[in-house]
């Protein structure tokens, strides 16, 4: 196995690990809707489903056929990643830690909504009464991914 295919898998694998233990933890040490004030006025740890999208859009209760929508879009996004990866030219390498941590993201939250229909978040960061929607550990490695993604695109891009 190549280098960087082995380097793709183990950063997504170490996300998907760290996503998974965080929310096994969180479960089963905090009662769903309760909050833990880590520090006041600006992080909590809360027990909450995100039976949506990102950002808790489209978080209803009754999740219905929008769940088998997320999961399929979320299979594709997962193919979409593969191929991007394998396709990476030599210059392009520098995606590979974007795009891994975009696929643990992504495999993190698809193991949760086929485990328990939605996805479970825990953390809660807020400035007074404003909070930010709750989020977890493959949301921070999938937006990571894509701000790092962004960042060699706009400035690195060895096409210029």
């Amino acid at each position: 196995m190549k280098k960087d295919n082995l380097l793709f898998i183990l950063i997504a694998l170490i996300v998907i690990i760290l996503d998974q233990a965080s929310k096994f933890i969180i479960s089963g040490s905090i009662h769903y809707f309760e909050s833990i004030s880590v520090i006041d006025g600006f992080f909590n740890l809360v027990n909450v489903t995100n039976r949506g999208m990102a950002f808790g859009m489209m978080n209803r209760p009754d999740a219905g056929m929008s769940l088998y929508f997320l999961i399929a879009v979320t299979i594709i996004a997962i193919f979409l990643i593969i191929i991007w990866f394998a396709k990476l030219k030599q210059g392009d390498r520098r995606l590979l830690f974007g795009l891994s941590l975009i696929l643990g993201g992504g495999i993190g939250n698809l193991i949760d909504r086929i485990r328990v229909k939605g996805v479970t978040d825990f953390i809660d960061i807020y400035i007074g009464s404003h909070h930010w929607p709750a989020f977890n550990v493959a949301d921070s490695a999938i937006t990571i991914g894509t701000i790092w993604i962004a960042v060699f695109i706009v400035f690195f891009n060895p096409s210029k």
